[in-house]
C-alpha cells in the first residue's frame, strides 16, 4: 500500500515539478528567492520511490495553503470538499490528487487534525502521517566544514560539510546560512533524510556573485561586496528551530570565506 502511494504521488509531483519547490528548501520564503539563485546541491540519487522526501515537498507546497483553508471555511466535512479548495487555492491539480490519497487513508477529520498540530512543520506533518522515519535517540557531530577557495574573486565557492553519527539519525534537516556584507539573507536548509550510523557529507556550491536575473525594483539584490562571509551549519533532527516533538539541534559549526576586490576589478574591466 505505501509503495503503490508512493508512485501515484510520485508520478503526480514529477509531472508538475515547474510548480512545485524542491523538497530540501527552506521553508522561509521572504529569504528563499535569494538562496534559491546561488546555492546548488548534487541532484539526489533515484535508488527507489521513498514515501518521506515526496511527502515533506506535499508539505511544504501544501501545508500554508491548508492552514489557510480550514481557518477561513468553517467545517470542511470530507477529504474531496478540502483536497478541491487546495486545488483552486495553488491552481495545482497535482496537489489536489495527492490531497487526496493522503486524507483518504487517515479521514477527513484526523487529516485536518494532524495539519493543524504540524503548524507549517513539513517533517513533523509527514512523521505524524507516519511517512518519515523517527529517531529520537539519533545523534550527529560536525567534523569537517570548509569552503573551498578560501579566499577569491566573486565565482563559486563549494562549501563542504562532513558529519558522524553512532547512533543514526532520524528524518531531520541541515541548515546553511552566509551572512554578507549587506546583510542580505542567504540561507536555506536541506533534508536529511533517516540515516544509519557513519559518516556523511554534503557539498554545496555557492554562487557568490550578483544575479543577473534579481530586479531591485522587486527587492534587494545580493552584490557580493568584497570581504570576509562568515557561514554557519546546523544539522538538526526534525526542522532546526522547532518546537515540535521529534525536533533537535544535534551540532552546529562555522567557517568563513573572502571575496578579494582584484577578482572585482578584473571582471569590471574585461
Amino acid at each position: 500500500m505505501k509503495q503503490a502511494l508512493c508512485a501515484v504521488i510520485s508520478v503526480l509531483l514529477v509531472s508538475q515539478c515547474v510548480a512545485l519547490t524542491p523538497y530540501y528548501l527552506k521553508q522561509h520564503k521572504n529569504n528563499a528567492h535569494v538562496f534559491t539563485q546561488l546555492v546548488k546541491v548534487p541532484s539526489r540519487p533515484q535508488s527507489g520511490l521513498d514515501l518521506c522526501p515526496t511527502c515533506i515537498q506535499f508539505g511544504d507546497n501544501a501545508l500554508n495553503a491548508l492552514l489557510n483553508i480550514i481557518l477561513n471555511s468553517g467545517v470542511v466535512g470530507s477529504c474531496s470538499a478540502l483536497c478541491s479548495l487546495l486545488e483552486q487555492e495553488t491552481g495545482s491539480k497535482a496537489l489536489g490528487v495527492v490531497c487526496t490519497l493522503f486524507c483518504d487513508v487517515e479521514g477527513i477529520k484526523e487529516f485536518i487534525k494532524i495539519i493543524n498540530r504540524a503548524d507549517l512543520d513539513p517533517i513533523y506533518y509527514c512523521q505524524l502521517l507516519r511517512a518519515c522515519p523517527i529517531n529520537d535517540n539519533g545523534d550527529a557531530k560536525i567534523t569537517s566544514l570548509t569552503v573551498d577557495p578560501p579566499s577569491g574573486p566573486q565565482g563559486t565557492f563549494n562549501i563542504r560539510l562532513v558529519w558522524a553519527t553512532n547512533n543514526g539519525t532520524g528524518t531531520g534537516q541541515v541548515i546553511l546560512q552566509v551572512e554578507t556584507q549587506d546583510g542580505l539573507p542567504v540561507e536555506g536548509a536541506f533534508l536529511n533524510e533517516a540515516k544509519l550510523a557513519g559518516n556523511y557529507e554534503l557539498n554545496i556550491q555557492l554562487k557568490a556573485q550578483p544575479d543577473p536575473g534579481c530586479d531591485p525594483s522587486q527587492g534587494p539584490c545580493e552584490k557580493w561586496e568584497p570581504g570576509t562571509y562568515p557561514v554557519q551549519v546546523a544539522v538538526c533532527n526534525g526542522e532546526c528551530g522547532s518546537k515540535h516533538p521529534h525536533s533537535k539541534v544535534f551540532d552546529q559549526g562555522s567557517t568563513n570565506f573572502t571575496i578579494t576586490p582584484e577578482g572585482m576589478r578584473w571582471r569590471r574591466f574585461t
